[in-house]
């Protein structure tokens, strides 16, 4: 059976479990910067778990530089020697859940310069997408709607508009906790979230432009009432 209903503590624990299963599988083949992973369907099979589970393992370990994925040629050792490797993986093994506030923080410096970057580099596709999250957010909102996924789908359209796939990847990878602790703060209240409609727009429209520096700022406008929240819980 594939283990994809588990509480959010047991997923925590699953994918730890398949981090270090994949450091004691490199040690125990012997394999040395370049070599090639088995396919996420064979250490799915190995390891009783979902490709998912795996999939988001291996990501994991290649956000923090262990291991490289090659579209069309599959996951391989990054250069990096085994008594390091093994140390950083117990090093992320150690790692403790973040807390609301260390959250909050990592979120609002990541996302102040990828706004940045995302109205340098954005494409008329990018501009679509944005659009696109903008609205689905707004019809939420003035319908009385539970808006925070759709707020965040937004905020992720301009990770990717960033043309930056490590920011990309880190932001899809957080999302998921802050969906959770903004829904246990209750932070996206409804008139909230009809203030963020006028922020968003603001967002999209210097984007829109090309002007980073005005998207920085309207970013930063966007976070100042959630950062002071977050410190007065």
């Amino acid at each position: 059976m594939k283990l994809d209903t588990a509480t959010k503590s047991e997923s925590s624990k699953i994918q730890n479990e398949i981090i270090s299963s994949i450091g004691e599988l490199i040690n125990v083949k012997n394999l040395e910067p370049g070599d090639k992973l088995p396919s996420e369907r064979t250490l799915s099979e190995k390891f009783g778990v979902s490709r998912g589970v795996v999939r988001e393992a291996i990501q994991k370990l290649e956000l923090y530089g262990l291991l490289i994925s090659r579209p069309q040629s599959g996951t391989f050792v990054a250069n990096i020697g085994v008594t390091a490797m093994n140390g950083m993986i117990d090093d992320i093994l150690r790692l403790e859940d973040q807390d609301f506030k260390a959250l909050v923080e990592t979120r609002i410096l990541l996302e102040l310069k990828t706004v940045r970057l995302a109205s340098i580099r954005r494409t008329r596709a990018d501009l679509e997408n944005l659009k696109s999250t903008l609205l689905a957010y707004e019809n939420k909102v003035t319908n009385g709607e539970d808006a925070v996924q759709e707020d965040l789908l937004f905020h992720l359209a301009i990770a990717k508009a960033s043309g930056n796939a490590t920011i990309n990847t880190f932001m899809l990878m957080i999302t998921p906790e802050i969906i959770t602790n903004f829904e246990k703060h209750h932070v996206c209240d409804n008139s909230r979230s009809l203030q963020g409609i006028e922020e968003h727009r603001a967002i999209y429209n210097a984007i829109e432009q090309q002007n980073p520096q005005i998207a920085k700022q309207k970013m930063k406008d966007h976070f100042s009432e959630l950062y002071h929240y977050c410190y007065n819980i």
